[in-house]
């Protein structure tokens, strides 16, 4: 089987940042209430930013690192479910601002925070299936946008961000991966445009139950698929939902010390954006050298879940 390799990172975020102190400007909480539920200490929230503009950006990195040009990109993926607009899509205004080539595919894709292993996945099958050599896959949020501040329950978890990868068939860099999902709408939601909008909807409880136990199932799915063992994975990135949710999955795994990389503290729950913007942020730590084996698992509204396998 073609395995799939990502030539390149990168992430945008806004330049405001809001503390956990800042929000009890507007909201019944403090630094103490936030961190001990959640792991957070301060999210990226846009200004004058928007979910194309991050998502633009993002992607230029992603290439810079990568070493091409606008113009070697033969498809556009952008995973969000809070788009700039309901149309044209993210990854069509991405196109224009980046010079992406006249006449390549490009649409968004929504998975909520399982988008980015979703639209890596079916890049993977556009690449395999058409005559072109490079992707780039995005997964970009602006999440404060249909956040409720007077909700404690929600608005203290979300932040603004895009991630982004360009990616390549490649033997030499095996890849697996699984996706699923189940139809459960009242974990999580939120109404689309329209005449009767709603700010996001989320039953913390029921879903703190669904990820820490589709984290653990999502593992051993692909871990079996693939015929390895934990001990040969060298990173875990899973959606940045919840350190709680982090630290009871690795738990439940018996994973080693250090073995779920994470970064909630600094950005919050950045929906599609988390898991490219963790692999961003550990490349250029120098954490992804060759040979290393990353295994991603995404899990969200849907409720949906994914992993995969990358190695670098």
């Amino acid at each position: 089987m073609t395995g799939l390799q990502i030539l390149g990172t990168g992430r945008s975020l806004p330049r405001k940042v809001l503390t956990n102190e800042d929000m009890r400007q507007f909201v019944d909480t403090n630094d103490e209430w936030i961190t001990s539920r959640t792991g957070i200490h301060t999210r990226h929230l846009c200004q004058e930013e928007t979910c194309t503009t991050l998502a633009a950006q993002a992607g230029k990195k992603a290439l810079e690192a990568a070493g091409l040009s606008p113009k070697d990109i033969g498809l556009c993926i952008v995973a969000t479910f809070t788009p700039q607009w309901a149309t044209p899509s993210v990854a069509c205004l991405v196109q224009k601002e980046l010079g992406l080539p006249y006449g390549i595919p490009c649409f968004d894709l929504n998975a909520a925070c399982s988008g980015f292993l979703y639209a890596l996945d079916t890049a993977r099958a556009l690449l395999t299936a058409h005559d072109t050599k490079y992707a780039l896959v995005i997964g970009a949020e602006q999440i404060s946008q249909v956040l409720d501040f007077s909700d404690r329950s929600t608005c203290v978890l979300f932040g603004d961000g895009a991630g982004a990868a360009v990616v390549t068939l490649s033997p030499q860099h095996p890849y697996a991966s699984l996706l699923g999902s189940d139809g459960a709408q009242s974990c999580i939601w939120a109404k689309g445009p329209g005449p009767d909008p709603s700010h996001l909807q989320m039953d913390g409880k029921a879903v703190f139950r669904f990820a820490v136990d589709i984290i653990p199932r999502a593992v051993h799915g692909l871990l079996e698929k693939t015929g390895l063992s934990l001990s040969q994975i060298h990173h875990v990135v899973c959606h940045q939902a919840n350190s709680r949710i982090l630290d009871y999955a690795a738990k439940k795994l018996q994973a080693p010390e250090g073995l779920f990389y994470q970064n909630i503290g600094r950005y919050g729950n950045t929906s599609a954006a988390s898991i490219p913007i963790c692999l961003d942020e550990m490349s250029r730590d120098g954490l992804l050298t060759p040979g290393k084996r990353v295994l991603c698992v995404g899990f969200g509204a849907g409720l949906t879940w994914g992993a995969c396998l990358l190695t670098f």
